[in-house]
C-alpha cells in the first residue's frame, strides 16, 4: 500500500502495487508478478467495473525487467518469465483476514481500533457511538457479499479462490489471481488448477462465502455480549435467503421475467440444465 488519493469527486482509494517486490508481510514469496497474470487482471478487474460488479480497479501497468520464475501449471515445470508491476486501486484493501489475523492472535484492542476505522471510514450508515455498531457492521457485510457472489454467478465468473484473506470487508471483488469465466455453463468449473478438490468450483462459491462470513464471525464473538452473538448467527443463517433471493432476482432479469411466478425458479433451473447439453 503506497498511498490514499481523493478524486475531484471527493471520493477515496488506496493504491496498491502488485508485484513491486517483498514486504515485511511477503512470506517466503519474492513478492513480484509475471506479465501474464498482470495483464489478466487489468482487463479483468476493468471489464466488471462495467459489467456492474463492485471490483478493485487498474490505473497502471509496467513492465518490469527482473525476471521472475513460476511454476505456471503446479506441475514442476518452473519457467524463467517477464516481470511487471500493476498500479490497482480500491476504496478499502481491508480483508476478513485482516480482522480474523489479529482475533487469533489475541490482539483483542488491536482488532477493536481497527474495526472502528473501517466503519468510521467505509460505513458512514453506522453511527460510531451505537452499541450494535458491530452487529451492524456484520449484517452489511453479510448481504452484501451475498449481492456479490449472485454478480459473479450471473456473468459466469469463478474467483479461483475464495479463502477469508481474498474476500473484501466491502464486498468489492480483490485479488485476481487463477479466475476464470465459464464459456459454457459447468456447475464444476474450476480455473484453479492447483485446485485439485475443486474446493473453489464455481457453484460452490456461495458456500465458500458461508464459510468465510462465519469465519468472520468468529473473529468478531470477542467483542459481542451474549445478546449480540445470538443475533449475529441469526444473520448468517440468513445469508443463503439473501444470496438465492438476489441470483434469482439477476436471473430474472437475464431472462426478461416479469413479476413473481412459482416457475421461476424452475425456468432458471431447467434452462441451465440445458445448457450444460449444448
Amino acid at each position: 500500500l503506497i498511498g490514499v488519493y481523493t478524486n475531484r469527486h471527493g471520493e477515496r482509494w488506496e493504491l496498491q502495487l502488485k508485484g513491486s517486490g517483498r514486504t515485511p508481510y511477503s512470506r517466503n514469496g519474492d513478492g513480484r508478478a509475471v506479465l501474464r497474470s498482470s495483464v489478466r487482471e487489468f482487463l479483468c478487474s476493468e471489464a466488471m467495473h462495467y459489467l456492474g460488479i463492485p471490483t478493485s480497479r487498474a490505473a497502471s501497468l509496467v513492465v518490469s525487467d527482473d525476471d521472475v520464475w513460476r511454476d505456471q501449471f503446479y506441475n514442476g515445470n518452473i519457467k524463467k518469465e517477464r516481470g511487471a508491476v500493476v498500479l490497482r486501486l480500491a476504496k478499502s484493501w481491508f480483508r476478513i483476514g485482516s480482522l480474523e489475523i489479529l482475533a487469533h492472535s489475541g490482539e483483542l484492542d488491536l482488532q477493536r481500533r481497527l474495526l472502528d476505522f473501517i466503519i468510521q471510514e467505509h460505513f458512514p450508515s453506522i453511527a460510531m457511538n451505537d452499541s450494535n455498531r458491530y452487529l451492524e457492521f456484520f449484517s452489511t457485510v453479510v448481504s452484501e457479499t451475498a449481492n456479490l457472489i449472485a454478480l459473479w454467478m450471473s456473468v459466469g465468473f469463478a474467483h479461483g479462490v475464495c479463502n477469508t484473506d481474498n474476500f473484501s470487508l466491502l464486498s468489492i471483488t480483490i485479488d485476481y489471481g487463477p479466475f476464470g469465466f465459464m464459456d459454457s455453463y459447468d456447475p464444476n468449473f474450476v480455473p484453479n488448477t492447483s485446485d485439485d478438490e475443486r474446493r473453489y468450483r464455481i457453484v460452490n462459491q456461495a458456500n465458500a462465502g458461508l464459510f468465510n462470513l462465519s469465519k468472520l464471525l468468529q473473529a468478531l464473538k470477542p467483542l459481542l455480549d451474549p445478546r449480540q452473538k445470538q443475533l449475529a448467527s441469526q444473520i448468517l443463517e440468513g445469508f443463503g435467503e439473501h444470496y438465492y433471493r438476489r441470483f434469482t432476482e439477476l436471473f430474472k432479469t437475464k431472462l426478461g421475467l416479469l413479476g413473481e411466478n412459482e416457475d421461476d425458479n424452475y425456468l432458471i433451473a431447467f434452462l441451465l440444465k440445458v445448457s450444460m447439453l449444448c
